[in-house]
């Protein structure tokens, strides 16, 4: 009879952190929000956040393709900078960012940073600025965006 009490025991502590591991998991306890989407969505985020200081829109492509044509009020960033990560580490982590390169191969590879430096809430656009362009969005800057 005792070690059956003792079993159970055992085998309520074993569900018990179970659950706990599962409730923590499922739970929203973790604020981090990396998403990837479409430019569609992206330009209703930024419809939607016109107004908002706390949207931030960053074009993590090179300055020389910043310069060539890029999305309204976007900061640029360069991903191929020496200190990226650093310069990331550096922006408030509590705001929304939009994040966008040239096809989002750049940004995709940025998510990972972006969520380990402690990001609340960071959109990859899919597609990036060529796709933003050929969805017929508006660019601002001097040409188009080679495809």
């Amino acid at each position: 009879m005792r070690l059956k009490s003792v079993l159970s025991l055992k085998g309520l502590a074993v569900l018990t952190g179970s659950v706990l591991i599962f409730l923590g998991a499922c739970s929203s306890g973790d604020p981090n929000l990396a998403e990837n989407i479409s430019v569609q969505k992206a330009y209703e985020l930024m419809q939607d956040h016109q107004s908002n200081t706390d949207f931030v829109v960053l074009d993590i492509r090179t300055p020389e393709e910043y310069a060539a044509g890029y999305v309204e009020d976007a900061i640029n960033m360069d991903y191929y900078a020496a200190d990226f990560e650093q310069q990331l580490d550096k922006l408030d982590k509590n705001q929304t960012y939009l994040v966008y390169c040239r096809t989002a191969n750049r940004s995709g590879q940025a998510m990972p940073i972006f969520e380990e430096l402690g990001f609340k809430t960071v959109y990859n656009m899919l597609g990036g600025i060529v796709a933003w362009q050929a969805a017929g969005y508006p660019i601002v800057g001097l040409t188009q965006i080679s495809m």
